[in-house]
């Protein structure tokens, strides 16, 4: 491709994109006695309470202007940010220090740090509070510095947003309607950040080295299926890219259900997080979903959502789907989702400790709760909703949670293979339960040892990785002994490549980002059941997981080969 350089990363999704570069401004970093700057020029010292008034008054302002004209969720972010920036005492207590001598800069961080501790021995919804306070801390002093105001700004036109990473409240603060494309120099394809893209539809390309140094405003080419970013592309490159978006359109035209080229079925599914994912599948070619990430419903809040408000939830998705196949994951909460009142004591290594199913230990009632109100839903809607349990390890816990499932009135259980315990004991497994279905995220990251969260180890997170791959295969073969789905609901689905791969170890369903579905049907129709076996065959015996991925694409026919 040719333009003004062509940076790499790795790609999430499918997506084509060009527009202009936004960036998402990090936190300042300015010394505690930094100078107080107004139109470039360092404020006198008697001036400094009126400019920090000024600070703190115009960071409200301009939070609650941009909330006005935002809607749902990213509307919600903007004023819980606006009103901490409006909060008289946290403004006094810092207008009171600046007046006993003290730099602006430091009463600032002071005051915060203050209230901030506060909050978090208060507990509950006043610990849910310090993330605004944090926000507020970093507008302020931007503000006070003469430094660009931090965090996502506001989107007046289609754009290309560019960070070093993003925090869940950033992507929360992003209006995804405007968001042509996620870059990020950090970060990677299995975090927050990239999940959400995945779902959206939106392009995203995380490990972009050099990225955040690309100027505002510069046009940028994205590829996310090649993790290729084009700077300033030329006529021929944006033509290329349109072209590969022409094709990727032409492959949805394709809505006939998942199978392999002799006929084996193959189901193919969507992964959702909301009410509104679910209503937009109306008119997709999705079979049903084979992820309801129900966390996202608890996100952000004091307290849990009632039965009432997580029945209505529930059965406005199951309505929206019909007859599809629904598989709802209860609570994942824990680790890099934690919840104030689930998780409200910090924990050395959260990944390992109590997340997913695990919560049932401590605080029982949010899955009895849930599953009460996933019953309530199935019969108000005359579904049959299956439902399964994340970070299930053994075969006890298995039965433990059918037997709740049960007893809340719910008939199809399930529970996820995250944990490479629950692979190597896949058959003792699923005597307990209907179906399994493989977190490949959460697989690869306990069987490699590596936190899904750390970017720069993106290589030993790659679903290709055999030793991944050997409890993938491990799993299927519990399935095929016990005549019973078992279904990859990871992102690793949404690769055409590793798709056919799965497919050959024996996986019955694959469930990816809306957008995924296509290329992954296409690739799926031209390659027979004996195909995708020798496929896997070839991921499996494979030296690493390079020369594994590699080995695939080049023994898949050609047309598929092209897809990225």
């Amino acid at each position: 491709m040719s333009g003004h350089g062509v940076l790499h990363g790795v790609g999430v999704g499918r997506g084509i994109a060009v527009g202009p570069v936004v960036r998402v401004e990090p936190a300042p970093q300015v010394a505690p006695d930094a100078p107080v700057v107004r139109d470039g020029s360092p404020v006198p010292t008697e001036d400094l309470p009126e400019a920090v008034g000024e600070a703190f008054a115009a960071v409200a302002a301009a939070l609650n202007a941009q909330a006005a004209r935002a809607t749902g969720t990213v509307a919600e972010v903007l004023s819980a940010t606006a009103q901490m920036a409006d909060d008289p005492a946290l403004r006094q207590q810092v207008l009171d220090r600046v007046r006993g001598g003290e730099p602006a800069v430091a009463a600032v961080d002071a005051a915060v740090d203050g209230f901030a501790t506060l909050f978090e021995q208060a507990g509950g919804y006043l610990a849910e509070r310090v993330t605004d306070l944090r926000s507020v801390r970093d507008r302020v002093v931007a503000r006070l510095a003469g430094l660009p105001a931090p965090g996502v700004p506001e989107l007046t036109v289609p754009a290309v947003v560019v960070a070093r990473d993003l925090a869940p409240a950033d992507t929360a603060a992003l209006d995804l309607d405007r968001v042509l494309a996620l870059l990020t120099e950090e970060g990677g394809p299995t975090g927050h950040t990239a999940i959400i893209a995945g779902q959206n539809g939106v392009p995203c390309v995380v490990r972009v080295a050099g990225i955040t140094a690309v100027a505002e405003g510069t046009v940028v080419g994205v590829d996310a299926a090649t993790g290729s970013v084009v700077i300033e592309p030329d006529a021929q490159v944006r033509a290329e890219l349109a072209a590969k978006a022409d094709r990727e359109r032409a492959l949805a035209e394709d809505t006939a259900p998942g199978a392999t080229a002799d006929g084996h079925a193959v189901q193919l599914l969507a992964n959702i997080g909301t009410v509104e994912d679910a209503e937009r599948l109306t008119d997709s070619a999705a079979e049903g979903v084979g992820l309801f990430r129900t966390e996202v419903l608890f996100l952000g809040r004091a307290q849990a959502p009632s039965v009432q408000e997580q029945t209505d939830t529930y059965a406005r998705v199951f309505r929206a789907l019909g007859e599809r196949k629904v598989v709802v994951r209860t609570l994942d909460a824990g680790a890099d989702k934690p919840l104030a009142f689930a998780n409200p004591a910090p924990e050395e290594n959260p990944a390992l400790g109590v997340r997913g199913y695990r919560l049932v230990r401590t605080v029982p009632e949010l899955l009895h709760d849930q599953l009460t109100a996933l019953a309530a839903a199935g019969a108000e809607t005359g579904t049959t909703p299956w439902v399964m349990a994340p970070m299930v390890a053994t075969a006890a816990e298995a039965r433990a949670f059918a037997a709740a499932a049960h007893g809340a009135g719910l008939r199809r259980t399930g529970v996820m293979v995250e944990v490479p315990s629950a692979a190597l004991r896949a058959r003792a497994v699923l005597d307990e339960v209907d179906f399994v279905s493989l977190g490949t995220n959460d697989l690869a990251q306990y069987t490699m040892a590596t936190d899904r969260l750390r970017g720069e180890l993106t290589d030993l997170l790659d679903p290709w990785q055999p030793a991944v791959l050997e409890l993938v295969a491990a799993t299927a073969r519990g399935g095929e002994q016990t005549g019973k789905p078992v279904g990859v609901c990871g992102e690793s689905a949404a690769d055409p490549l590793m798709a056919l791969v799965l497919t050959g170890l024996g996986v019955t369903s694959l469930s990816m980002s809306p957008a995924a579905l296509p290329a992954v049907r296409f690739a799926l129709r031209r390659h027979t059941l004996a195909e995708c076996r020798a496929l896997a065959e070839l991921a499996l015996s494979a030296a690493d997981s390079v020369s594994g991925r590699s080995a695939v694409r080049a023994a898949v026919k050609p047309e598929v080969s092209e897809l990225g």
